[in-house]
């Protein structure tokens, strides 16, 4: 399949690839998301999780488990948040990706904020996206 994306930690270690389109564009407001990148919310993209492969640094891949049914993984070495799956949701078999991480231009305008209702107090969403709780 053709490479659509490409993506990388901080300092290089862990290197990806995604080879279908990205979607679903958020910025999660939710407290563990905010502790996870330091900031006032995480900002993803979603793809099927087959279509994402490791290209370098497995080995500084690494695993938290940071609620029931709820992996994030990140750079072990410069502790990049990459991606995060749940294993118990409606969509278990896509990945979402750290939209920072990304080395490749992501052209689109479908953003939404979600779980608005626990952001930070000291932060006010002030863009047109669609906000959820």
């Amino acid at each position: 399949m053709d490479e659509f994306h490409r993506g990388s930690c901080l300092c290089g270690a862990v290197k990806y690839r995604v080879s279908s389109e990205l979607k679903a564009v958020t910025h999660c407001h939710c407290s563990q998301c905010r502790k996870s990148h330091g900031a006032a919310f995480a900002s993803y993209v979603s793809a099927p999780a087959s279509a994402l492969s490791i290209m370098t640094g497995t080995d500084s891949l690494m695993a938290y488990q940071s609620s029931k049914g709820v992996t994030r993984q990140f750079c072990c070495r410069c502790g990049s948040s990459l991606f995060w799956t749940d294993s118990t949701g409606a969509f278990s078999e896509w990945v979402s990706i750290a939209l920072g991480s990304l080395d490749t231009p992501l052209r689109t305008r479908k953003q939404k904020h979600v779980c608005v209702g626990s952001k930070a107090d000291w932060y006010e969403i002030s863009d047109q996206h669609p906000q959820a709780d």
